[in-house]
């Protein structure tokens, strides 16, 4: 269907260089993103964002319209005569074959423009109905002869824009505004807190402060300890704070359980981390539970940030992953469980770093290590394996088998016996305190 609808959009492009380029893009899209070129994938993201690009001029007037206004008032017009011909030829009476024909290009006209919109632009006017694209409305209103008022709204902002008339647009665009804020408050409400979202950009303030606290701790094994360690541990909170009004806004704007996509499993996994790693500094009190804080913290938020890819982190999800049920219990046990893991390997690089380089390895500090480890490696294992259970159930009932040793299924499973394997051997003696953490 992707690609379909790129071929339309290239077929009516301005630039006759977009049909090679679709062409090519579309023979690169066959193959496996591993065994493509680095020309091949390069012409296949320019394919995708020029289709993308013709998509959204298209989304809420006709590319090249002058008066899009004007054309709408005659298209409403035109309609009643247009219905009346046709009549009269289904009877086999004289019609005014102009008035048919003339309507008939519009329509067509308007098909295009409903196939190629990429954004649902006109809210619906019954209570739970759904978002359209302006072509498919106005399709619709040849039987209802009237076009919604946010159509006309968008013609007439779209015109002064063309026209350059700076007074008609910001008119318009407040009778707008005031329309959704009537008709449509959830939406309103949602849209201006996702642009306050966007604005505040949460998890850029928080790598900031992520990275001032996880400097603040190394300083504090060189001196000052009390001071710097308090200081470490408030900034930390700080940014813990940030990062969760950036992970409960999320969920709010997608109405959706934290984790839903790769992006969001990156920010989710060192929210978690960084709440048990300020749990162990508030127990141990030594700086490595902030230490790791701040470095996990700014690690899975720049992970996350090229994550993010086109920029659209808010995504639609598909359709097999369309269950509030099973986000928030398999993704959430098992990225919890991921979360531990991040951490006892940074507890860990820290003990062999500390140990292997510096003289700033003491006893006690490495017995706190030790336990900090083996107590965050029990909880992974236990929220890894539950997780890992549910995984399989929701593919049970999704695709009618509990096991397909896919790779996600196979990682997952090597995540747990990895755990599995650590507190066996530390149980049986097999390993001590170094065993553990070299593990």
């Amino acid at each position: 269907m992707a690609h379909r609808r790129s071929v339309q959009c290239f077929r009516c492009g301005p630039i006759s260089g977009f049909r090679q380029i679709d062409e090519q893009g579309g023979q690169s899209d066959k193959l496996e993103a591993v065994q493509r070129s680095a020309y091949q994938s390069g012409i296949l993201n320019l394919r995708n964002g020029l289709a993308l690009y013709q998509r959204l001029k298209n989304s809420i007037q006709p590319e090249g319209a002058q008066n899009f206004a004007a054309e709408l008032q005659a298209f409403v017009k035109s309609v009643p005569g247009a219905a009346k011909a046709a009549r009269e030829r289904e009877m086999g009476e004289n019609f005014d074959k102009a008035k048919l024909n003339d309507v008939a290009e519009v329509i067509q006209k308007y098909e295009r423009l409903s196939e190629m919109a990429y954004v649902l632009a006109v809210p619906p006017v019954e209570k739970n109905g759904d978002w359209r694209a302006v072509g498919d409305n106005l399709l619709r209103s040849v039987g209802t002869g009237e076009i919604h008022p946010i159509v006309s709204e968008y013609a007439i902002i779209g015109d002064a824009y063309r026209a350059n008339d700076p007074s008609l647009f910001n008119q318009h665009v407040n009778l707008m505004a005031n329309w959704f804020a009537k008709e449509q408050p959830k939406a309103t409400k949602r849209a201006s807190f996702e642009f306050l979202f966007n604005r505040v950009q949460p998890f850029s303030q928080s790598m900031a402060l992520y990275v001032l606290g996880f400097l603040l701790a190394c300083f504090s094994w060189l001196g000052w300890s009390r001071v710097l360690n308090r200081s470490a541990f408030y900034v930390l909170l700080l940014a813990l704070a940030i990062h969760t009004f950036g992970l409960v806004s999320r969920m709010y704007l997608q109405e959706r359980p934290p984790v839903t996509n790769l992006y969001s499993s990156a920010i989710f996994i060192g929210w978690g981390a960084v709440i048990v790693s300020l749990i162990l500094e508030r127990i141990f009190r030594d700086g490595i539970g902030a230490a790791c804080a701040g470095a996990i913290g700014f690690i899975t938020l720049i992970i996350a940030h090229h994550l993010a890819g086109s920029g659209d982190t808010l995504e639609m999800l598909q359709a097999v992953l369309d269950t509030n049920i099973w986000l928030a219990t398999h993704v959430v046990a098992i990225t919890t469980g991921y979360s531990a893991m991040f951490l006892a390997g940074m507890l860990a690089i820290i003990y062999v770093v500390r140990g292997v380089f510096t003289r700033s390895l003491k006893k006690q500090t490495a017995d706190s290590l030790a336990r900090m480890t083996y107590g965050v490696v029990c909880f992974a294992t236990l929220f890894s394996f539950v997780g890992t259970v549910l995984g399989g159930i929701w593919a049970d009932q999704s695709w009618g088998r509990f096991w397909g040793w896919d790779p996600k299924e196979n990682g997952a499973v090597l995540i747990v016996l990895w755990c599995a394997i650590i507190l066996h051997a530390r149980w049986g003696g097999f390993i001590r305190q170094r065993g553990l953490m070299i593990m």
